[in-house]
C-alpha cells in the first residue's frame, strides 16, 4: 500500500509589510527601450567609494551626485517630471519650427506664417532617424546652431528692411552695425548703446546654444520612438508633396514651406553677386568721360559764380507727398519760393533716384558727385580709392574755385576729402560750436550755415578765385528729436542760445516707437532745414551765388513706407537768369517744389548732366 507523505510549505521569514509607495520606489525603473512610452529612465547605481583614481571616461563624484539627485527627484515626482519633459519637448519643437518659418520682413510676421509645414523639418527628422547615437547628436547640434545663425540673419534682414529698405548683406554690412551703435549712443547715451550691444551679442550666443540643445533633444526623442517617428515623417512628407503639387494655401499662404532653404539660397546668391560685383565695378569706375578734360574746359558756364552744393539729410519724396508730412513741408517750400523771388532769386526743381534708402548718406553723396552708382560700402571703398573725377573736384581742377567742405557730421579723420577734391574741410569740431547736440546732429543747420558764412563765404578770396562748397545739413537726421528751432541770426553767437531749445524738445525715446510721431517730427525737421537754408540765401546770397540743394535719400521705411520710392528732390537756385537758362531743356518745375510728374533721373546721371549743361567738354583719359 502506497504511503503518502504530507508536504508542508516552508515557513515564511519575517518581513515587514511594505507600503505601496515603498513597493513602487523599490521597483527598478524601466529603460527607455523597455518603456514603450519612453517616460522612464533607470537611475544610475550608486558608486562605491574605492579611494582609487577614476579611469578615463568616468564621471566626477559631483556630477554623479547631481545625476543621482535628479533621478531621485524624478522617482519621487513622476507626474511633475513627465510634465516637465513634455513641456521641454514642446518648447524645443516650437523653437525649431518657428526658426524654420521665420520671415525676413516685419510685415510678414503673421500667425498664418507659422502654421505651415516646413520641408527642412521633415528632412531633419529623417536624418535623425537614420543616424546612430553619436553622429545623431553631432548632426542635431550643427543643425540647431546653423538654424540659429539663419535666425540671426533673418532678424538682421527685418531690421535692415525696416530702416534701410533692403536686406542685410553678410559680406558688406557688418560695419554698419558699429554705425548703428554710434547712432544709439548719440541718440540715447553711451550706457544704453553699450548695454544694447552687449545684450545683442549675448542673446545671439544664447540663441545658438539653446537651438543646438533643442535640436539634440528632439533628435533623441525621435530615436526613442523610431517606429512612430518614421511613420510621422512619411505622412508629413506625403502631405508636403501633395500640398506643393496642388498649390494649397491657407489665408493666402502656401501650406508647404521651404522658407529656410530659400533663405539660404538667397543669402548664397547675394554673397556670390557681391564678390563678383567688386571687379566689375572697378572696371566701370575707371571709365570716366571727363577724366582727361583740360582744366579750362571744365564748367566755363559757371565761372565767376560761388557755387554751393548742399545735401539735406533724409530729404525725400515722402516729405512732399505723405499726407501727414507733406502739408507743412510743401507750405515751407512754397513760402521759400515766394520769399526768394522777392529777393530776386528763381529756382528749378526735379527728382533724382538715390542709390541708398533710409541711411548710409555717404553713398548718396558719392553717387551724385561721382556719376557712379554707389549703393554699398564695397563700391564706396572702390570708388574713393580710384581716380574718378568728382563734381566737387572738377571745380578745384579748373583752377577757378577754392573748394571747401562743411561737414558737421564728421567727427573723425576723413580721408575721402582728397577724393572729393576739397581744399579745406570744417568738421564738427572746426566751426566753433559750443551749444548742445541735437541727438545725432552735432549742431543745428542754422549755426552751420552761419559758420560757413563767417569762415568762408563772407570773406574776400585771394587770387580772384570764387568759392565752391559742399555742405551737409544734418538737422533732419533721424531720430528727429529734439528738433531745433530758428533763432535770430544776430543772436547765434557760439550756439549756446540753442541750450533751452534742446532741453525743451522731445526725447528720442518719446517718438522712436511711435510711427505717427516720427513722421510728424521728421516733417518738422525738414521744414527747419529748408527754412534755415532759404533764409541764409536771402540774407547772404549775391548775384553770383548759385545754390544746388538735394536730398541724399528717403527717410527710414518706418516713416516713408516699405514700398516707397528712392526719389529725392533736387533744386537749383540763382539770381542770374543765364544759370537757369542753361538747364531749361531739363524741363524741371519752377520753384522749390518739384511737380509729382517732374523728370526723374538716376542720381548717378547728375554729375555728367551738370558738367555738360555748364560747358564741360567730355574727354576720356588716354590709356
Amino acid at each position: 500500500m502506497p504511503v503518502f507523505t504530507r508536504l508542508r510549505r516552508p515557513a515564511r521569514t519575517a518581513e515587514p509589510a511594505r507600503t505601496a509607495e515603498q513597493a513602487r520606489t523599490a521597483e527598478p525603473s524601466r529603460t527607455a527601450e523597455e518603456d514603450p512610452r519612453g517616460e522612464g529612465r533607470p537611475s544610475p547605481p550608486p558608486e562605491e567609494e574605492t579611494g582609487e583614481p577614476r579611469g578615463e571616461g568616468e564621471e566626477a563624484p559631483g556630477k554623479l551626485a547631481l545625476r543621482a539627485r535628479c533621478a531621485r527627484l524624478r522617482d519621487e515626482h513622476p507626474r511633475a517630471a513627465r510634465a516637465a519633459r513634455r513641456t521641454l519637448h514642446g518648447l524645443a519643437a516650437a523653437l525649431i519650427l518657428g526658426a524654420l518659418l521665420l520671415p525676413n520682413h516685419a510685415g510678414a510676421l503673421r500667425p498664418s506664417r507659422f502654421t505651415r509645414i516646413p520641408a527642412e523639418a521633415i528632412v531633419g527628422a529623417v536624418l535623425m532617424l537614420a543616424l546612430p547615437r553619436r553622429p545623431r547628436i553631432v548632426a542635431a547640434a550643427l543643425y540647431g546652431a546653423g538654424l540659429a545663425v539663419l535666425t540671426v540673419l533673418n532678424v538682421l534682414d527685418i531690421g535692415f528692411n525696416e530702416y534701410l529698405g533692403r536686406s542685410f548683406n553678410v559680406v558688406l554690412d557688418w560695419g554698419l552695425l558699429d554705425d548703428a551703435r554710434h547712432y544709439v549712443e548719440d541718440s540715447m547715451g553711451g550706457a544704453t548703446a553699450t548695454a544694447a550691444g552687449v545684450g545683442a551679442v549675448l542673446l545671439a550666443l544664447l540663441l545658438v546654444a539653446v537651438m543646438a540643445l533643442a535640436a539634440v533633444r528632439l533628435g533623441g526623442l525621435l530615436a526613442r520612438h523610431r517606429a512612430r517617428a518614421a511613420r510621422g515623417a512619411l505622412i508629413a512628407g506625403t502631405v508636403w508633396i501633395t500640398c506643393t503639387a496642388l498649390g494649397l494655401q491657407v489665408s493666402g499662404v502656401p501650406v508647404a514651406s521651404d522658407r529656410a532653404a530659400t533663405a539660404l539660397k538667397v543669402q548664397g546668391k547675394r554673397v556670390r553677386d557681391t564678390l563678383r560685383d567688386e571687379a566689375a565695378f572697378e572696371r566701370v569706375a575707371r571709365t570716366d568721360p571727363f577724366a582727361g578734360t583740360p582744366s579750362d574746359r571744365l564748367l566755363p558756364g559757371l565761372r565767376g559764380k560761388d557755387v554751393l552744393i548742399t545735401f539735406i539729410e533724409s530729404y525725400g519724396r515722402t516729405a512732399l507727398e505723405d499726407p501727414v508730412i507733406a502739408p507743412g513741408v510743401t507750405a515751407t517750400l512754397d513760402a521759400g519760393t515766394g520769399s526768394l523771388a522777392e529777393a530776386g532769386f528763381a529756382a528749378r526743381s526735379g527728382w533724382l533716384t538715390s542709390s541708398t534708402f533710409g541711411g548710409s548718406s555717404w553713398l548718396g553723396h558719392s553717387t551724385a558727385l561721382s556719376g557712379l552708382w554707389i549703393d554699398n560700402q564695397q563700391r564706396y571703398r572702390t570708388a574713393t580709392a580710384s581716380d574718378r573725377l568728382t563734381l566737387t573736384e572738377a571745380f578745384g581742377k579748373s583752377g577757378a574755385w577754392d573748394t571747401v567742405g562743411v561737414m558737421p557730421g564728421v567727427r573723425k579723420s576723413w580721408p575721402e576729402a582728397k577724393w572729393y577734391g576739397l581744399d579745406t574741410v570744417y568738421d564738427a569740431f572746426g566751426m566753433g560750436y559750443r551749444g548742445p547736440k541735437f541727438s545725432w546732429s552735432t549742431m543745428p543747420d542754422q549755426y552751420a550755415l552761419e559758420a560757413f558764412q563767417r569762415l568762408e563765404h563772407g570773406r574776400k578770396r585771394d587770387g580772384g578765385k570764387n568759392l565752391m562748397a559742399e555742405i551737409i545739413l544734418t538737422s533732419s537726421h533721424q531720430p528727429w528729436a529734439p528738433v531745433p528751432e530758428m533763432v535770430d541770426w544776430d543772436e547765434l553767437g557760439d550756439g549756446s542760445v540753442f541750450g533751452p531749445i534742446q532741453k525743451a524738445g522731445r526725447r528720442p525715446g518719446d517718438i522712436m516707437a511711435d510711427t505717427t510721431a516720427s513722421r510728424r517730427e521728421y516733417g518738422r525737421s525738414v521744414e527747419y532745414s529748408v527754412t534755415a537754408l532759404t533764409q541764409w540765401l536771402e540774407r547772404y546770397g549775391t548775384d553770383d551765388t548759385v545754390l544746388v540743394f538735394l536730398g541724399d535719400h528717403q527717410p527710414i521705411a518706418r516713416v516713408s513706407g516699405v514700398r516707397a520710392s528712392r526719389d529725392v528732390p533736387v533744386t537749383i537756385v540763382a539770381r542770374d537768369p543765364e544759370v537757369l537758362d542753361k538747364v531749361a531743356d531739363w524741363n524741371w518745375t519752377e520753384g522749390l517744389r518739384p511737380d509729382r510728374d517732374a523728370p526723374v533721373w538716376r542720381m548717378d546721371a547728375f554729375r555728367d548732366r551738370f558738367l555738360k549743361a555748364y560747358g564741360s567738354v567730355p574727354h576720356p583719359a588716354e590709356d
